[in-house]
């Protein structure tokens, strides 16, 4: 896997082409322009609101300057990892979730539709939970595979997150 290092320039004075070609010549590839502008009043965020929604499992820190990992949200991202790993559906998840008394920011129970929204974000942290010492203390809870071919039982279809991508009902 390449390694890169990466480089950002603030830009203080009108933009010279001299950098651009300095920078290729050194072997650097511009990977972004970044544009901004100072908004008009009508369009400015009013008091107390931000431009841009801070990410489930996080809160602004006290000093206002940085993101820092919010305890309670931190927990749901757990526990909704920990289900999606096991395979239950998003109504199962959605029970334990309410059973457990967790709600979401706006204070209303979780719903199937606000589960399935999280899943953008349970895949950008959900590298750093495989990798936490945390997740490697937790038990174990998945179904032996042979445990499950042996049962007197039939296997159950259900609209589980296998199911959903392609691999099939769990066996």
């Amino acid at each position: 896997m390449a390694y890169f290092e990466r480089m950002r320039d603030i830009v203080s004075e009108p933009f010279s082409s001299d950098i651009i070609r300095q920078r290729t010549a050194s072997g650097w590839q511009m990977v972004a322009i970044e544009w901004r502008r100072e908004l008009p009043n009508a369009e400015a965020p009013g008091e107390g609101e931000f431009d841009e929604a801070v990410p489930y499992g996080l809160r602004i820190s006290d000093d206002c300057k940085r993101l820092e990992a919010d305890p309670g949200e931190h927990e749901v991202l757990v526990l909704m990892m920990d289900l999606v790993t096991q395979d239950f559906s998003y109504a199962e998840i959605v029970a334990r979730l309410n059973e457990k008394g967790y709600r979401m920011r706006n204070g209303q129970p979780w719903n199937r539709v606000a589960v399935f929204r999280m899943v953008p974000r349970l895949i950008e942290v959900g590298p750093s939970f495989f990798s936490s010492d945390e997740w490697a203390e937790r038990p174990q809870l998945f179904e032996h595979p042979r445990a499950a071919e042996e049962s007197d039982q039939p296997a159950k279809q259900s609209h589980t997150w296998r199911g959903l991508f392609g691999r099939g009902p769990r066996t």
